[in-house]
């Protein structure tokens, strides 16, 4: 699995390959398509869709650009269709230009799979960051998007966002997982569940709140 972070605010690319066949989701092109392209050339990598955590602009910047060079297909969830419309309008209100992206060739609904080879995961809906934020979870890890992050937890002070359901969402979907489940954030190192819940201050005022243990 390769990092990537990209554009100015350093939202992180994944490249989740399954390792046998080279097969691989694109999760959260931000920024820098070409430079994700080259990547995937470099190592002989074949991508089998792209995959959006939330349509902010620092997540979406490069999706035209790989989804135009590769054909493959375009994913988020349909909650997510106005915030992945104004991606660009928005970006130009912090001064910054993104192409803009294409609709989504198909939209996921939460507890379905996507798969690439052996390596499946699946689709969680996690609104709070944005109102179609979704979290991608397989055996062990989690891309997590912007839901949480080594030390802290999504902003929702942008239009969508919304505290109670983030912190909803982290009780159901993060905390109920293993300690040792490895968290890929879309900014920031990895971390883990364990380490998140015995450090964050967020997830520690949560887990005092009483719904920490709580799952759907």
């Amino acid at each position: 699995m390769e990092v990537l972070p990209v554009g100015p605010l350093q939202a992180n690319c994944f490249l989740a390959t399954d390792e046998g066949t080279g097969r691989t989701l694109i999760i959260d092109p931000g920024d820098e398509g070409a430079r994700i392209l080259a990547r995937l050339q470099a190592l002989a990598l074949t991508p089998e869709v792209i995959i959006a955590t939330h349509g902010h602009f620092d997540h979406v910047g490069g999706v035209r650009v790989l989804r135009e060079a590769t054909g493959v297909p375009f994913l988020a969830l349909a909650l997510e269709r106005e915030v992945l419309d104004v991606a660009a309008a928005r970006a130009e209100m912090f001064g910054l230009v993104i192409d803009r992206p294409p609709p989504p060739d198909r939209w996921l609904a939460s507890g379905e799979s996507v798969s690439a080879g052996s390596l499946t995961l699946k689709v969680l809906h996690t609104p709070g960051h944005s109102p179609g934020h979704l979290i991608l979870t397989m055996p062990g890890g989690a891309f997590v998007g912007d839901l949480v992050f080594a030390g802290s937890v999504g902003r929702t002070d942008l239009p969508g966002g919304d505290e109670t359901a983030l912190f909803a969402s982290i009780a159901h979907h993060i905390l109920p997982l293993p300690d040792e489940t490895v968290l890929y954030p879309g900014h920031g190192p990895t971390t883990t569940v364990g380490r998140e819940r015995a450090t964050n201050p967020f997830l520690l005022m949560l887990a005092r709140s009483g719904p920490g243990r709580e799952s759907s």
